[in-house]
């Protein structure tokens, strides 16, 4: 017998907007940073003038695909274990992004990222253990 409460819609619906919104922040972040040049973002994101340009733009490269991961898999339910280590992943993403911040001197920089790692964290969570997305 199996004494596990099934999840609600509400907490599926609620990870559903949190999987879209992570994905369309971290989709269009990383896109800017990817293909934008270094001197045009570099007034909007510090952390580009002290990284070489190939570190750069591997981490808008990793938030583009991390946004996808967001998605897709639970969206197509094919491999849906995908969605939350992608949501791990860029979780930790933002905790270095925290950490930059506040030994840059930008503390008040790090509560953007350290939002959106929150919300990954408990998009990880919920998907690997609270509401998991069923494979095909």
């Amino acid at each position: 017998m199996n004494t596990q409460a099934k999840p609600s819609k509400v907490v599926h619906i609620l990870l559903w907007i949190g999987q879209a919104l992570l994905a369309a922040i971290f989709i269009m972040g990383g896109t800017t940073v990817l293909l934008q040049p270094i001197e045009a973002i570099a007034s909007q994101m510090s952390f580009v003038n002290h990284f070489p340009y190939l570190v750069v733009k591997l981490i808008g490269l990793c938030e583009i695909v991390g946004g996808i991961g967001l998605i897709l898999p639970s969206l197509l339910k094919i491999k849906p274990i995908l969605t939350p280590i992608a949501a791990g992943l860029l979780a930790l993403v933002m905790l270095f992004a925290v950490i930059y911040h506040l030994t840059h001197n930008e503390a008040a920089g790090s509560g953007f990222p350290l939002a959106l790692g929150v919300i990954a964290g408990l998009v990880s969570w919920g998907r690997l253990k609270v509401a998991p997305i069923p494979e095909r």
